[in-house]
């Protein structure tokens, strides 16, 4: 497997992305008509944490870390890592220390379609990780790859420069030419979403809240009393 190594990719503005950074991913997501998000199998290792940053994406070959090495060089301030592998693969290609170094670069994470080791000493120094599983299954540097390029994890592209979010819910992606519009998509979402949980502390019902009534009798579903239904399946 050759591959190429592309630097210097376009990035959104890391003052954007510190501002989409403020909302969840099922916030943004929805924002953006309910796209982007990454499957449910990518789970963080740590509880409590949202970042957001500018992707640098690897591929790799299973079993083999090697261009995570090489990516290492092209990240820098505000980036996350994301890793994928050319067929599915749960070792355990990533760990402290690739952490250690890309901390000291300022990146804020990491996202991994593969398995990540050292989870507690991950969250002891506070670097956050999403992965598709926990392994300690070690991994070779042998095989080319790919960093800056185009990849896809659970049908999503994410190219060098999109933005990555991820908190405890998941990962979304937006593109870096969206990032300005979803993130006032987001906080017009929020303000609505505001609005609505003040009725309902006020003791409003979503199904009056949202004309929920009116869908119910269209579908044609019933309201008995117990008694009416009790006689019904007589």
């Amino acid at each position: 497997m050759s591959g190429v190594i592309v630097t210097n990719p376009p990035k959104a503005e890391l003052k954007d992305v510190d501002v989409l950074a403020g909302f969840g991913v099922a916030t943004v997501s929805e924002a953006m008509g309910r796209t982007g998000l990454l499957g449910p199998g990518i789970r963080p290792v740590q509880q409590g944490v949202r970042v957001a940053g500018t992707a640098v994406t690897v591929l790799s070959w299973p079993g083999d870390n090697l261009m995570i090495h090489a990516a290492v060089e092209q990240c820098g301030e505000g980036d996350i890592l994301v890793v994928t592998t050319t067929s599915p693969c749960t070792d355990g290609l990533f760990g402290e220390l690739f952490a250690t170094a890309l901390q000291q670069r300022g990146v804020r994470g990491a996202v991994l379609n593969t398995g990540i080791r050292d989870t507690q000493e991950l969250r002891d120094m506070g670097f956050a990780a999403w992965s598709r599983a926990i392994s300690s299954q070690g991994t070779v540097k042998a095989t080319g790859g790919s960093v800056n390029v185009p990849i896809a994890i659970d049908g999503q592209v994410i190219r060098p420069g999109d933005v990555v979010l991820a908190d405890d819910d998941g990962v979304v992606v937006v593109p870096r030419e969206r990032v300005r519009e979803t993130a006032e998509k987001s906080e017009a979402r929020e303000a609505k979403e505001a609005a609505t949980r003040a009725a309902f502390v006020e003791g409003q019902l979503g199904l009056d809240r949202y004309g929920l009534r009116e869908t119910l009798q269209r579908l044609g579903v019933e309201y008995r009393t117990y008694e009416e239904q009790q006689e019904q399946g007589a």
